[in-house]
């Protein structure tokens, strides 16, 4: 495997034990729902967060840029259904983790939660 993808997989573990130590439980991880994925379904209370993670190495690129709107429709597109087709009763949200280090230098985590607003469903 491919130096960048072991640190997504390593982010999105750092990621997911975050979600934990602050009271999420984690519903799913890579949840592919048609052509799109959300990295992690969590609930609190009476929340559920769709969480998008991003990890880089180094501090040179905000991962946070890589989060567009494209990315955003997206995201968008697959909780909906994920919230159709579960018919869940939790209140939805939109979080962002971005990840910058790696496991031998150390690293940073930003929990975003709440971090944007689905666009209108014309504007897919």
């Amino acid at each position: 495997m491919a130096r960048h993808n072991d640190i997504g997989t390593w982010g999105e573990e750092m990621a997911r034990d975050h979600l934990r130590r602050n009271g999420y439980t984690v519903v799913e991880e890579n949840s592919l729902i048609g052509h799109n994925e959300i990295d992690i379904i969590a609930t609190k209370n009476d929340t559920i967060a769709f969480v998008e993670v991003k990890t880089r190495s180094t501090p040179f690129v905000d991962p946070i840029d890589a989060i567009d709107t494209k990315k955003i429709r997206r995201i968008a597109r697959a909780a909906d259904s994920y919230l159709q087709t579960h018919n869940v009763r939790h209140t939805p949200q939109f979080d962002i983790i971005t990840i910058i280090g790696t496991p031998e230098q150390g690293y940073t985590i930003t929990h975003y939660p709440d971090a944007f607003l689905p666009p209108l469903a014309g504007a897919w």
